[in-house]
């Protein structure tokens, strides 16, 4: 152990006497670590985000049912696009046959405008639901209560907002609960504000209305996409629900065996693998090419490393003159290569961290520095400079002693 902190201390000694030359040899390795911890911050912050919009929409412990499946090519939109409308006798086949699941709701949602005394949203997310909208932690209510099941059977015109639609239209001064605000013209009692969700891509998740599929219906029309989210008894028992909805709704269709099923449906999981399997790709090409610099700085150290065993031979032949053995001589040197290339890292890594959280503060996409990616980025240029550092390092531990010391 000793030995590899002498050799530490020689390379710490060798970088601190020749700063300059140190720094610009491992300037490829501060380029890319600094690009690499900035890229993977940033596309953790992305996928943090898409995951948790998606788990606000969708609900972790929920399925849907919609009518159009994940379509990829024309045909298989062509095939789909005959597909008759979720409807309320849907719901009803599914509570009627399937015994694992607990709660059945339907809903709807569509664009409008929402005002109150002179302040209004346009086109902002409305969404009907059905009684049983409690019952999934996707709904919540901060302030206030949500809606109650009678309020929603009877189609009472009440509403559960956003956070941000509440701050825009009440700002800090006034209490929103039992104000009356205008959806598309019709008089809604704000009963409950919903927490706080945040933004996505500069896009706030917290700009809606929830009001019952009554009133809904009354204010957009009673042909809107209908969607269903079903909760099982149990988050354990999501795919033997899915099994029995999915018969359910065959036995209320009337679908014969060899049919396709006319409807799709979807989880959480199924959303974000679909997000995955888009973004996966992407994402690997994008740190790949980043980290073809680690490539062209591991060459720059590897020739550094040349040139300091060629200036360095009678201090290695003195050495090894003196006892020293090859296996000292290759530690020595490999110790130097690992000790200036991490020195890069380390650099990179800071300078990763704060171009990502600039990025961050300044635009929509959101930053997260990951203890892991900063280890890898570390852990990267220390195998950098073990592998380029090993011909230079081979290099000087065969040098004749005699030969060695006979230059000047």
């Amino acid at each position: 152990m000793n030995k590899y902190l002498d050799s530490a201390t020689i390379a710490l000694e060798a970088i601190w006497a020749a700063k300059l030359r140190s720094f610009m040899t491992v300037l490829g390795n501060i380029v890319a670590v600094t690009s690499i911890i900035a890229v993977v911050s940033l596309i953790q912050g992305l996928n943090a985000s898409v995951r948790q919009a998606i788990l606000n929409q969708a609900g972790a412990d929920s399925f849907n049912v919609q009518r159009f499946p994940i379509t990829r090519t024309d045909e298989e939109f062509e095939k789909a696009r005959n597909n008759p409308r979720i409807s309320l006798a849907d719901a009803r086949a599914i509570r009627r046959y399937s015994s694992l699941v607990t709660s059945v709701m339907a809903g709807s949602d569509a664009g409008g405008r929402v005002s109150y005394q002179g302040r209004s949203i346009d086109n902002m997310r409305i969404q009907g639901v059905t009684g049983e909208f409690g019952d999934f932690s996707s709904f919540d209510a901060e302030r206030g209560r949500l809606m109650s099941p009678t309020e929603v059977d009877s189609a009472r015109p009440v509403a559960v907002v956003g956070w941000q639609t509440a701050d825009r239209l009440f700002g800090s001064e006034l209490d929103p609960l039992d104000k009356i605000i205008q959806i598309e013209g019709t008089h809604f009692r704000v009963v409950g504000v919903s927490a706080k969700r945040g933004t996505l891509l500069g896009r706030s998740q917290d700009e809606f209305a929830i009001v019952p599929l009554g009133q809904f219906q009354m204010l957009f029309g009673a042909r809107r996409q209908l969607a269903l989210m079903i909760k099982p008894r149990d988050i354990s028992l999501v795919a033997e629900a899915m099994d029995e909805a999915t018969l359910a709704l065959r036995m209320a269709r009337r679908l014969k065996p060899r049919q396709a099923d006319n409807f799709a449906l979807f989880t959480s999981d199924t959303i974000l693998d679909i997000y995955r399997s888009a973004t996966t790709g992407i994402f690997a090409v994008l740190v790949g090419v980043v980290a073809l610099s680690l490539v062209v700085g591991g060459i720059v150290i590897m020739n550094i490393m040349l040139m300091v065993v060629t200036q360095r031979t009678r201090e290695i032949g003195l050495r090894k003159a003196l006892g020293a053995r090859r296996s000292d001589i290759m530690a020595q040197m490999l110790t130097e290569s690992v000790v200036l290339s991490m020195f890069g890292g380390l650099i990179g890594t800071f300078f990763g961290g704060v171009i990502a959280t600039v990025i961050s503060s300044f635009t929509p996409i959101p930053a997260s520095i990951e203890a892991w990616s900063v280890a890898l980025g570390i852990g990267i240029t220390a195998l950098v400079g073990l592998f380029f550092g090993l011909y230079p390092a081979m290099r000087a531990a065969r040098l004749d002693p005699i030969e060695a010391l006979r230059r000047e």
